[in-house]
């Protein structure tokens, strides 16, 4: 390790760097442009997955939505056309019967103007349970969300969005502990959300219960979210679900509009897959490219030991012996390879930060620290390896062989 001290060692290396200035930065920019592409490649891959994150997060990430249409085939005596309305006994009949059923969760909706001292506005009013809480979970402001005390007493209270606050409200003014109007029918205030990207944010929720009693839906209701368990596969449950209310209703088994949704497990399977596949790519390209910029390195230090042959002869008749030579021309390799990576990672943090503060549609693209010190060590690795190879040419040459090149 002495020679990484030595005086002489580095200023070889940097008159041969300054003698060739243009070669020299031909050459660094290769395995620069490679580490800059994996850095910003990978930045763009996770702000892909965090913009992902962070339009389904608020939702169990295996759940379909299912609710009733109209049929499109006629059977047992029922003309096509006819009306499907879910209700609760569908609900239980689910939970006994179809296996891998985490949470089925009812809902009903309506329009409504809502009003607050002498400010109104229409808003979507929603009948929910408790569990909706599970299933897509409520960023809780201030107060909290419908309990089950709430269904069970029929209660006449609400929780509201953001957006619905700041529409009827003053600012500062408190919202929980006050009163709403919803289709002049007045609700306490027991909390206020920020709604997801995925859904509405002019909500007000109400319970399921109450919501029944005042709109006089009795058991009947709009649509249901169906969440799966671990490990079971979200298709097959939309499926026996399907089936089972096809069954209930009277439905023929082949009529796929009698029942409409959305399977919400299965597309985020599929963007799962898709960043997957984006992110072994991005890893192949940015790989590749890091190869090809340190094979480059490789092809200009071997240009340079051949246009050095006489000088390493003149070294090699005064006494330095091959071991010598080699660790000079791998130090200039490494020495080369630092400082591309170096310049790679700092440039390809930078455009990162430019991106992020663009407010594009990636959110928050950054690369963990540990993948950073992975590829930088694989480039010095590789910088070190193929500095090898013109070393082992320049010692395997005679002194005087060396001393006669013209």
């Amino acid at each position: 390790m002495k020679f990484l001290f030595d005086s002489d060692t580095w200023q070889e290396i940097y008159g041969s760097i300054r003698k060739n200035k243009t070669r020299t930065v031909i050459t660094i920019f290769g395995a620069f442009w490679g580490i800059l592409l994996l850095v910003c490649l990978l930045g763009a891959a996770r702000g892909i997955e965090n913009s992902f994150n962070s339009l389904f997060g608020d939702f169990a990430t295996n759940s379909l939505f299912i609710g009733g249409g109209r049929t499109s085939m006629p059977f047992k005596g029922f003309q096509e056309g006819k009306q499907i309305s879910l209700n609760i006994n569908d609900v239980e009949a689910i939970k006994r019967e179809v296996k891998g059923i985490e949470f089925v969760v009812p809902r009903n909706a309506t329009g409504g103007q809502v009003t607050h001292g002498f400010k109104t506005a229409s808003f979507t009013v929603f009948g929910d349970y408790p569990k909706l809480d599970k299933v897509q979970k409520k960023n809780m402001v201030y107060g909290r969300f419908i309990n089950q005390n709430d269904i069970n007493e029929n209660k006449k209270v609400c929780v509201i969005t953001e957006e619905v606050y700041k529409q009827l409200y003053d600012k500062e003014e408190e919202a929980v502990g006050s009163y709403l109007k919803v289709n002049s029918i007045s609700f306490l205030v027991v909390g206020v959300y920020k709604a997801g990207q995925f859904e509405g944010n002019t909500s007000v929720h109400i319970p399921f219960s109450t919501f029944q009693l005042i709109y006089n839906k009795v058991d009947e209701f709009a649509w249901m979210m169906v969440t799966g368990k671990s490990g079971f596969d979200i298709e097959q449950v939309e499926f026996d679900v399907k089936l089972l209310l096809k069954n209930l209703h009277k439905v023929h088994p082949e009529d796929n509009r009698a029942f409409g949704g959305f399977n919400l497990g299965k597309e985020i399977g599929k963007l799962t897959g898709f960043l997957t596949g984006m992110q072994f790519l991005t890893w192949f390209v940015g790989i590749a490219t890091l190869i090809a910029g340190v094979f480059a390195i490789g092809n200009i230090l071997l240009i340079t030991v051949k246009e050095r042959t006489k000088e390493i002869g003149i070294r090699r008749a005064l006494g330095a012996t091959p071991a010598n030579i080699k660790q000079q021309i791998v130090l200039e390799s490494v020495f080369l390879t630092l400082l591309a990576g170096s310049f790679g990672i700092i440039a390809g943090g930078v455009i990162l930060m430019l991106i992020d503060a663009a407010d594009t549609f990636l959110v928050n693209p950054t690369v963990n620290i540990p993948v950073i010190l992975v590829a930088f060590l694989l480039l010095v690795t590789l910088g070190t390896l193929i500095g090898f190879i013109p070393a082992y040419i320049a010692t395997v040459m005679k002194p005087i062989d060396a001393l006669r090149d013209e």
